[in-house]
């Protein structure tokens, strides 16, 4: 059997690259570029459109936890990730362009996978296996089929992205080289007085916003909050938040500065550095404005202006059962975003947890659920089983994990318990059901 998989977003391309390593033949449908969407700049796999940046590493850190399972399970997103790593202290940050060619040319060297590059607008639910993977940037056309398919059961959150300037633009002498507590020199600091933080935060209050149709500051996903919506919320806001100066000591005082603004790299050579927490929907000649309150940028050239745009997902807990298919069409699966899961990492994982278990479907074998004390498991059981009312994206967190058994006071030493006892449970899961 053949299975169709729409999309080649991070979920769709784990959906893909895993069974086509395997064997089992895919036909992977992605629009672009003969389509483009309003948020993707290229034809690639898996083109990052929001931060370069695929968070922490480290264990003790919930999307840490996530990559050691995903590594354990295999992973192209992680795989092509390390090839495209750029510095970025304790993150995982990545070239966009290298990590998305990456991707796209492991997809496509597999020969148990067709590449479709057309828009898929309907399909034949009765005919053949599905996996629905277009995430939040879902095309109009899919998007009325679906909506046909499974009725009103649609919900939306709103998500920005920040703007990316030149290096060559940033005022050097206004900035300096630094990590947090001392811990590399990777990110670059834009220190503010109190009064240069008080410019910058009435031009943020005062400035003009692109409108969206049926915008809601209650639909904007918290990770993702407009920085002139975190602005408007209080005057200290901004520098107890995204521009807070905590553990970066500005070398030339010896102090921590009142606010900062970091950047960090976009690519290999450096050439290109995003606003950190700088998400916005502000309108581009404002956009302009805002960051020549910025000592730094008082001169920045902007490569790529902050957009704000709406994304769909389905109403998992209703619509689909544990192993993410459709309760009344189990043929038909769903990956990504469009399920409810929210970020990079989360998305992928739920693409390797779909491949899973059509693979095993393929091979006459029953589908499995991942142990709930794994993070990937307690993720998917809470997005399907535990959610009350109207599902909200949700993203890995330690407070989806079942307790420890024994209390541990030290809030690390907790995480570390929680992480060694959800990698041994995938170990086993792994060597009981492998694939």
């Amino acid at each position: 059997m053949i299975v169709n998989v729409i999309g080649a977003g991070l979920a769709g391309s784990e959906v893909a690259y895993n069974l086509g390593k395997r064997g089992i033949r895919v036909r992977l449908f992605e629009m672009r570029p003969k389509k483009m969407t309003e948020v993707h700049k290229t034809g690639y796999f898996a083109e990052l459109v929001c931060s370069n940046s695929l968070k922490s590493e480290d264990i003790t850190n919930a999307e840490g936890l996530l990559k050691a399972e995903m590594k354990l399970m295999g992973s192209i997103t992680l795989e092509a990730a390390e090839k495209a790593r750029v510095p970025s202290g304790k993150a995982l940050a990545v070239d966009r362009n290298i990590f998305a060619k990456e991707v796209t040319e492991a997809i496509e060297s597999l020969e148990s996978v067709e590449v479709i590059r057309e828009e898929v607008t309907e399909f034949d639910p009765e005919e053949g296996l599905w996996v629905v993977a277009t995430g939040p940037a879902t095309s109009d056309g899919l998007f009325s089929f679906l909506r046909n398919l499974l009725g009103d059961d649609f919900l939306f959150f709103f998500d920005a992205v920040s703007p990316i300037v030149t290096f060559e633009s940033i005022d050097m002498e206004h900035a300096f080289w630094g990590d947090r507590f001392g811990k590399g020199k990777d990110y670059i600091n834009c220190p503010l007085t109190d009064g240069e933080y008080e410019e910058l935060w009435k031009a943020l209050v005062e400035a003009e916003v692109i409108e969206m149709e049926d915008f809601d500051r209650k639909l904007l996903f918290e990770r993702c909050q407009p920085i002139e919506e975190i602005a408007r919320s209080g005057k200290d806001a901004l520098r107890y938040g995204p521009l807070r100066p905590t553990g970066l000591v500005d070398p030339r005082t010896g102090k921590e500065p009142y606010a900062v603004v970091q950047l960090r790299r976009e690519d290999k050579e450096g050439r290109f550095y995003s606003l950190v927490g700088f998400q916005t929907r502000l309108k581009w000649n404002e956009q302009k404005r805002v960051l020549r309150k910025i000592p730094c940028l008082r001169n920045a050239e902007i490569v790529r202006y902050g957009v704000m745009h709406r994304n769909v997902y389905i109403n998992s807990p209703k619509l689909l059962d544990i192993f993410f298919r459709l309760k009344k069409q189990p043929n038909i699966f769903f990956a990504g975003q469009i399920t409810g899961v929210e970020g990079y990492m989360e998305s992928a994982a739920s693409g390797i947890y779909v491949a899973y278990n059509v693979y095993r479907i393929l091979k006459g074998l029953s589908p499995l659920k991942l142990p709930e004390e794994t993070m990937m498991g307690a993720l998917f059981s809470y997005i399907i089983e535990k959610v009350e009312g109207d599902l909200k994206p949700m993203y890995a967190n330690f407070g989806l994990l079942p307790p420890l058994k024994t209390r541990v006071k030290d809030k690390f030493g907790k995480r570390k318990k929680l992480a060694e006892r959800a990698i041994e449970a995938m170990r086993k899961f792994l060597e009981e059901y492998p694939w």
